[in-house]
């Protein structure tokens, strides 16, 4: 079995959904504490004149050791109309304009306050829309018991072990981490998924990359996107 775990981000870039489709089972890993100024609440988006525009969730105050899956949204602040809002300006360019703002409406008219829940609503729903039909999961709801972990490294490590995985997958920018031995003496092999480079027609001809996956839909077909997340190079 091949599996691959992540943090639950909002929105995330085209190489997060590679990862989901190649796999057999993706785990949101959702224990581990909150970082601020990370990829759980917010995306980046382009404005009309190419510059870098955040589109995020607004959250409840929480203590800084507090976990991912207990952060809460803060649904008193008008947040999603924001994120609708600043994508106004991709109706005059993006073909797709339409047709993933519906998309971003059904997934906003959840009325959960934990992040988690609604970034996992989010993945469903842009997997469903990309023909992605990877199992995907919440740790913190498996009930699984692990290893005692000692490193960083080791929380994948010891999930994998306990979910008899033969196959872990990472993304690319993770090779550095990872001391290679310890899998290999657990009998699993470590792949890293490295995406290619995507180019495809924004608001200018200075192309912007790692952006938001609503940004590659407004702009590419689906048949487009899908040729995009299959264009891989796995590293072992």
């Amino acid at each position: 079995m091949k599996v691959a775990i992540m943090q639950p981000y909002f929105l995330p870039y085209i190489g997060y959904f590679s990862l989901i489709k190649h796999v057999d089972q993706f785990i949101l890993f959702d224990t581990p504490q909150f970082i601020r100024h990370g990829w759980i609440e917010r995306n980046i988006v382009l404005k009309p004149n190419g510059e870098l525009l955040y589109i995020k969730a607004s959250l409840k105050k929480y203590q800084r050791e507090t976990s991912i899956k207990d952060i809460r949204i803060n649904n008193s602040e008008n947040w999603k109309d924001k994120i609708l809002a600043q994508l106004i300006p991709y109706r005059k360019i993006a073909p797709n304009y339409l047709e993933v703002i519906k998309l971003l409406k059904e997934i906003l008219e959840s009325e959960t306050e934990s992040i988690v829940e609604l970034n996992y609503r989010s993945l469903m729903k842009i997997c469903d829309y990309l023909n992605i039909t990877t199992e995907i999961k919440l740790w913190s709801e498996m009930d699984v018991e692990i290893e005692e972990v000692k490193a960083p490294d080791e929380w994948a490590l010891n999930i994998c072990k306990a979910l008899n995985v033969d196959e872990y997958y990472n993304a690319i920018g993770g090779n550095l981490f990872f001391d290679k031995s310890k899998y290999e003496n657990a009998g699993i092999a470590l792949n890293f998924m490295e995406t290619n480079p995507i180019f495809y027609k924004q608001f200018s001809n200075e192309f912007v990359p790692y952006l938001s996956i609503i940004d590659v839909m407004m702009f590419c077909d689906k048949e487009q996107i899908i040729s995009m997340i299959d264009n891989i190079n796995i590293h072992s």
